[in-house]
């Protein structure tokens, strides 16, 4: 099998997000997996209008270059960890259209969450966790919620998510858990992919 893909998607686009802070540190612990190679993925790159198309991808093809542009790069990976600020007891508009601009892209694929705000945002992760399984994910158990105090002291109080033990911790188990869906779903698929030609032959 060749090595593993996992994608870190910023999902913010804000000019003051902190995104960024999560999504380098979970990279980090992600990158230390032999066999895994680790991408962040910025939705600033892909300046999705509102979804706009006459259906899902699932039923008719995207005709907007862009979509066209975001299918193919998350179609390149095996796994997905995504962060998630919470607005309002839910997940980012841009961040809910981005998983709405691809479908068959996401399938059978394995997906985790690093969540930052009140509560650590586990009210959006758990939105976020719907609508994996609706795309026909596997979104994992596991997940870092960074709450209010560790998210302050790390935006304007001078510490790096490292500094704190439990979020190690925890981002440890999430990457681990995506790795190793990623990896049994990935021969999952190419078992599926092959057995599909052997009928077709």
């Amino acid at each position: 099998m060749s090595k593993l893909r996992i994608a870190i998607v910023l999902g913010s686009t804000r000019t003051v997000r902190f995104a960024d802070k999560p999504a380098e540190w979970i990279a980090g612990i992600a990158r230390q997996h032999a066999g895994v190679e680790v991408e962040i993925i910025d939705l600033r790159d892909f300046q999705l209008p509102f979804f706009e198309e006459v259906a899902s991808s699932l039923w008719a093809p995207s005709q907007s270059e862009v979509a066209q542009r975001w299918q193919k790069t998350v179609a390149g990976f095996d796994g997905f960890i995504f962060t998630a600020a919470e607005y309002t007891h839910g997940p980012t508009a841009v961040l809910k259209n981005a998983l709405d601009y691809a479908y068959t892209e996401w399938n059978k694929k394995p997906a985790g969450f690093v969540g930052y705000g009140g509560v650590g945002a586990a009210r959006a992760i758990e939105q976020l966790r719907l609508h994996a399984v609706e795309l026909q994910m596997a979104p994992v158990r596991s997940a870092v919620h960074i709450a209010w105090a560790d998210y302050l002291a790390a935006k304007e109080g001078g510490k790096a998510l490292g500094d704190f033990e439990h979020l190690n911790q925890a981002g440890q188990a999430l990457v681990s858990d995506v790795v190793w869906w990623a990896a049994a779903l990935k021969a999952a698929r190419e078992a599926e992919a092959v057995e599909g030609e052997v009928k077709a032959a």
